[in-house]
């Protein structure tokens, strides 16, 4: 899924990760059907991973031997283990619901991913 369109580009910051947070089931296993106070109430959620941000800031070494108004080169990150197209579980209380041209997703930091499954091609 691409985010860009002319002169709009959907930006995600640091540690974040955008989730297409999955519909869930209205009912149980056994049939009944769930009131939407208790589907609220659920401390973990899952969905699939659309973007991450750049991952987690890293001084470059060399640049605290620079003087302080010399911009450094090139911003440096340490990736984030989580990709585009994994599907996860995270901590619901810890996201951020947001609307994006009409469609619903959520904002949460790498740290309130529990678990990742990813999905390798067969040869």
């Amino acid at each position: 899924m691409v985010f860009k369109k002319i002169g709009k580009e959907l930006i995600l910051i640091g540690d974040k990760v955008l989730i297409k947070p999955s519909s869930g089931d209205d009912k149980t296993d056994s049939g009944l059907y769930l009131p939407q106070g208790v589907k609220e109430k659920e401390k973990v959620q899952s969905g699939r991973i659309v973007k991450v941000g750049p991952g987690y800031p890293v001084a470059d070494p060399s640049s605290l031997e620079q003087e302080p108004w010399v911009k450094p080169a090139k911003d440096k990150y340490f990736p984030l283990q989580a990709k585009e197209g994994d599907y996860c579980i995270f901590l619901r209380q810890e996201g951020i619901e947001i609307k994006y041209e009409g469609k619903n997703y959520t904002v949460v930091a790498h740290s309130a991913v529990l678990l990742l499954i990813r999905e390798f091609p067969t040869t």
